[in-house]
């Protein structure tokens, strides 16, 4: 194919523009553009940061005076439940995944992430989701058993109307969003850069922000399937946690901290991304330690896993375990502490200048560190003993986040507000917000650490006067109020400089990273065409850069057939290896999400037929995603610019999509492999083991289960080869879709015969849900290799076009190997609970 003919600048911007706007009017809700949905996140995290404060100030109106009657006890654990879920949940993880999706491409030279519909579909999870736990707490139904959900206080024995559901099925749908998140952006660093832009030359926030995708991929699993297994014993009195029948309540605890104490550097990691990259700009000097900080970072989040038991000192674990967690637990400090040694040693090492971010950043210095510190004595089993679930414990947590998070997305908000509004402001009202925020912080929660130590226990709603805690919370409480002033008087600030702020054109703090080489406010395009990177890309020059790319002196300074393209280059060495067309504006997402908050609220309503209606529709709206997807006939390689060529994605041997898959399973992976530890847990742990009935399987139907999922891999790849070879893949992929339905039979009958009453012991319990998870997977099987059928007849598979049966083939393995694993694991059970043959 020719390279298209070279247009006018303005012509190319007016196309360009043509191409990737966001319809205007009622077309806000077909936006899968990474700039306005990047600025959708944002601002709804800061709303529901704006009602975790409201939460806050209510639990501290409430604890300022002893016997205090503000709030009765029902409504303050409502209060208290809702204010940690909505600022880990909805506010914490969504404001890092908005400077992400807004941010990422632009630093990476890209025109978008890999995956437009997935973010705009986690997007609209993420509202209705939110939607409905605020919805249910003013309707005072909200979650009241702790952000934690710790059972059996969370069981339906102890909370028995819909509170909790609406946590567990409300956050489960929230999640969703959150691993979409996370496998956008780790496809997109990966896969989605500019030519030359190698591994070694990714910027710093880029480092950052791909270790904490990957954390969120293995440590939200655990949490969901903790959220699963819950509301299966609430819902269907299947008694995973209930140790009168073969459960244990702590298997929660090791699920949800599986997820919680990771979940704490997912939080921190894209802030220090955001710091490690305004101090170079405020210094003037690039960033000490560049791979020493990758090494950190990399360190930082593979230790982090090996820490969820730091929360759980308390609960009777083994000597042994306990000092092996405790020194992980104060292992991790040391590369937390090698990348702020490598900041300051920036700030030493060039000439630094100060603004209002760098303000945020002092603040972030002097909390954090604090925050470090006591992280370190809770670190200690002893001390931990003592400190545990009192107030000290709050005042580290808070510390630690609004530390380590808050001011640095503060700083970040004032860095890079001039990109996404164009206009600078004089900044009148920041500095008195800052000290307002600084003072009223520390007043709330260092005192914390003082009534904590005095003995007051975290998680009460009111304390008697002779515990001599009143003018210490009186104080805390006061100090609350000042923050507040201080965060009202930063969103003033922030509304002046976007309504009255002066116009500037480019990059107002002469920072060296490729996002200001956009102009501000950036197009929807970012990039009139894609720049080549022969340097560390933290360390450019964006105004030259800009103005070449602006005058289409780049990759695909072009437009082609009305497609919204972008470069996918290699993962190590950054050379362009494929042409990336992404989906044009759509309602799919919107009406996907909206199908799939209806499921949660069937579910939610115990309506669980019908949820089957909602749950068709939105299985056949997933499908309605890839109508556009591919071509009907083989477009070979094509110019992409400076005198290059390479294969449209669908063509080419390892495009997103397929990498996704991997990452999508390696995700479910993690789950299984939680699911498997619960097992085995409760088979050691949990108390009224063996069982008193013992599930014999048959061995017959669980080999032609086996058989039929081997079957059905093999098939898969059948076809793959066939089509290859220029065959008709037809009769394997229908093959393939027999074999998964006749795994599924097979499995329902041995859940249906041999398992016949779950409910009766946690035994029982854990072979329905080792069954379940295998059944799930052959039916997503079946549907893979009918789409796959339904893709050969519509023309869209040849030997080069192949790459839905290489995605499917992926899914087809999977589901055989974890298939097979989960029959030797239900023998396994069965054979250690004395039911051999």
């Amino acid at each position: 194919m020719e390279q298209p003919s070279p247009v006018s600048q303005i012509k190319l911007h007016h196309d360009l523009k043509a191409i990737w706007d966001t319809p205007p009017g009622w077309g806000f809700l077909s936006a899968v553009n990474h700039t306005v949905l990047g600025r959708r996140f944002i601002i709804a995290a800061f709303t529901f940061f704006a009602i975790g404060g409201v939460l806050a100030m209510l639990i501290r109106a409430q604890l300022a005076t002893p016997r205090s009657a503000f709030v009765g006890p029902d409504v303050y654990n409502q209060i208290f439940t809702m204010h940690g879920s909505v600022m880990m949940f909805l506010y914490a993880i969504p404001m890092f995944e908005g400077f992400a999706i807004y941010l990422l491409p632009k630093m990476l030279g890209a025109r978008d992430l890999a995956f437009p519909r997935l973010t705009a579909y986690g997007f609209w999870c993420y509202i209705f989701g939110g939607s409905i736990l605020i919805g249910a707490m003013l309707l005072g139904v909200a979650p009241d058993s702790g952000w934690f959900m710790y059972t059996p206080l969370s069981s339906s024995t102890y909370t028995p109307g819909i509170n909790a559901d609406i946590w567990l099925l409300g956050i489960t749908f929230v999640e969703i969003s959150a691993l979409s998140a996370a496998v956008e952006i780790t496809v997109s660093i990966l896969k989605l850069r500019a030519p030359g832009m190698s591994i070694d030359r990714l910027p710093i926030m880029a480092w950052y922000l791909l270790v904490t995708a990957l954390m969120m991929l293995f440590g939200f699993p655990p949490l969901i399937l903790g959220s699963i297994l819950l509301e299966l014993e609430r819902a269907f009195d299947l008694p995973f946690f209930d140790p009168t029948r073969g459960g244990d309540s702590l298997l929660w605890q090791h699920l949800f901290w599986l997820f919680g104490h990771p979940e704490v550097y997912i939080i921190f990691l894209p802030a220090a991304g955001a710091i490690s990259m305004m101090i170079p700009t405020f210094a003037r000097h690039p960033l000490v330690g560049y791979r020493a900080i990758i090494a950190a970072i990399i360190a930082v989040g593979f230790l982090s896993f090996g820490l969820w038991v730091h929360h759980m000192f308390a609960v009777g674990i083994p000597h042994l375990a306990l000092a092996f967690f405790s020194a992980a637990s104060g292992l991790v400090a040391i590369p937390t502490g090698l990348q702020i040694f490598a900041w300051i040693a920036t700030l030493a090492k060039g000439r630094p200048r100060f603004d209002v971010p760098m303000l945020y950043l002092a603040g972030f210095f002097v909390i954090f560190v604090i925050g470090g510190l006591t992280g370190v004595m809770l670190a200690m089993v002893p001390f931990n003993l003592q400190a545990h679930d009192t107030h000290f414990v709050v005042a580290h947590l808070h510390y630690v986040l609004v530390g380590g998070f808050v001011f640095p997305m503060l700083a970040g908000a004032y860095y890079w507000l001039p990109h996404i509004t164009g206009k600078v402001s004089d900044h009148k009202l920041a500095v008195p917000a800052f000290w307002l925020i600084f003072i009223g912080f520390n007043m709330t929660f260092f005192l914390m650490h003082l009534t904590g130590l005095l003995g007051m226990p975290r998680r009460i709603d009111t304390y008697p006067a002779e515990a001599k805690w009143e003018w210490l919370n009186l104080l805390s409480s006061v100090g609350s109020f000042v923050m507040t002033i201080g965060f009202a008087l930063f969103v003033l600030d922030i509304i002046l400089q976007v309504r009255f702020g002066k116009a500037f054109r480019r990059n107002p703090w002469q920072a060296r990273s490729l996002e200001w080489a956009t102009p501000t406010p950036p197009p929807s395009y970012a990039f009139a065409s894609l720049p080549h990177v022969e340097s560390p890309a933290d360390w450019l020059e964006p105004g030259s850069l800009g103005n070449d790319l602006a005058a289409g002196r780049g990759y695909l300074g072009f437009t082609r057939n009305g497609w919204q393209e972008t470069l996918g280059v290699g993962m190590t060495d950054g050379a362009p290896d494929q042409v990336v067309v992404l989906p044009r504006s759509t309602t799919l997402p919107f009406w996907t999400g909206l199908a799939t908050g209806t499921i949660v609220l069937c579910l939610l309503f115990k309506l669980y037929w019908l949820a089957l209606l909602p749950f068709a529709v939105t299985i056949t709206l997933l499908l309605c995603w890839t109508r556009t997807t591919g071509a009907q006939s083989d477009l070979g390689p094509l110019p992409i610019g400076r005198g290059q060529t390479a294969l449209v994605h669908w063509e080419a041997g390892q495009p997103p999509s397929w990498w996704a898959m991997v990452f999508v399973l390696a995700a479910d992976a993690t789950l299984f492999g939680s699911l498997l530890f619960g097992c085995v847990f409760l088979a050691m742990i949990a108390p009224g083991w063996p069982p008193a009935v013992i599930v014999l399987p048959s061995y017959g139907v669980m080999a032609l289960a086996a058989i039929l999922m081997i079957a059905a891999a093999l098939f898969g790849r059948l076809a793959l080869r066939d089509l290859n070879r220029n065959r008709a893949p037809t009769a394997w992929l229908g093959s393939a879709a027999l074999a998964h339905l006749g795994a599924c039979a097979a499995l329902v009958w041995i859940i249906a015969v041999d398992v016949v009453d779950p409910t009766q012991h946690a035994h029982q319990a854990t072979l329905f849900a080792l069954l379940g998870y295998a059944v799930l997977h052959a039916g997503v099987g079946c549907i893979l290799a009918l789409y796959g059928l339904q893709r050969q007849r519509s023309g869209k598979l040849s030997p080069i076009r192949n790459l839905d049966l290489r995605i499917g083939k992926l899914w087809h393995d999977y589901a055989a190997v974890a298939g097979l694993v989960a029959l030797v694991a239900v023998i396994v059970l069965c054979w250690s609970a004395g039911g051999r043959p």
